[in-house]
């Protein structure tokens, strides 16, 4: 048995058994990503889609995802590769993709706008060592690399990936720890604490996808967007203001079918008083 250290949750791993995520494994009495190069979904995805809109925009990205998550978010719009039974099948079915061919691909594809590689879909730090190694050979052969992440790990994860790593988009799902916890299944300090570091270290844009009767206060997103605003550089400069913020509208689906979809000028009137403090305020889904 070994202890896994990429998130809060610090799982205690039998021998040939699986971490909490589903993609972390005891081998040896060594902790390993068991879905390294294992793939599940690829595609060619305007930049914007992740959503990133002031990072290279009009520009293509080839998105890959995995399978596995560390969160259990009742809403996931990718839960057959993240937490459903289904998802940790595909360790036998998932096909496995080195990182030389991965970045092969992406040049590949130049002439079709590629720039780079974005690790998304499932969860991509609990799978680091291979976005580390495909990253670091991506960015020898002149390419970028974007992540889409919860950002509910630890920092000494995002220091092994941060050099290699241009851009992410975080989920900053809420921010009320309750939320976090009893619905999703994370951990909004260890999020925060991910974030700020972050900033420090690539372009940042942060998404928080407005659920009816969870995180729709106006309260909460001033309380998100004060904190977001008070974020600074490694030096000390005030750069939260900066910090794009995308808030997306919610549809019922997957295990949170009790509730509508949010209203359309609740998002509206959410991202008029986020941007009493941040700059940049998107709307999604509306």
């Amino acid at each position: 048995m070994a202890r896994c250290g990429v998130c809060f949750r610090h799982c205690d791993i039998p021998e040939g058994g699986r971490g909490f995520c589903g993609a972390r494994t005891c081998a040896g009495g060594v902790i390993v990503a068991e879905n390294y190069g294992k793939v599940t979904s690829m595609a060619l995805d305007p930049i914007e889609k992740k959503p990133l809109r002031r990072f290279h925009p009009g520009s293509m990205i080839l998105s890959v995802g995995s399978y596995g998550c560390n969160l259990r978010c009742p809403f996931c719009q990718n839960h057959d590769i993240s937490w459903s039974a289904e998802a940790m099948r595909l360790a036998d079915l998932a096909e496995t993709v080195a990182p030389e061919a991965l970045v092969k691909t992406a040049l590949w594809l130049r002439s079709r706008g590629n720039i780079g590689l974005a690790f998304t879909y499932n969860e991509p730090l609990i799978g680091w060592e291979f976005v580390r190694d495909t990253a670091k050979l991506a960015h020898e052969a002149g390419l970028l690399n974007v992540m889409v992440t919860n950002g509910c790990a630890e920092i000494a994860v995002l220091e092994e990936l941060a050099p290699y790593i241009d851009a992410m988009n975080i989920d900053l799902k809420g921010f009320t720890g309750r939320y976090y916890t009893e619905v999703l299944g994370g951990s909004l300090e260890m999020t925060k604490a991910f974030i700020a570091r972050a900033v420090q270290r690539c372009h940042i844009e942060l998404t928080t996808l407005i659920v009816p009767g969870e995180n729709d206060s106006e309260d909460e997103i001033q309380k998100l967007a004060a904190w977001v605003a008070a974020l600074k550089s490694a030096d000390g400069r005030a750069v939260g203001p900066d910090v794009p913020l995308h808030l997306s509208r919610f549809f019922p689906r997957f295990h949170m079918t009790d509730r509508p979809a949010t209203d359309v000028a609740c998002v509206y009137r959410l991202a008029d008083a986020a941007r009493k403090r941040l700059k940049y305020v998107y709307t999604g889904n509306c």
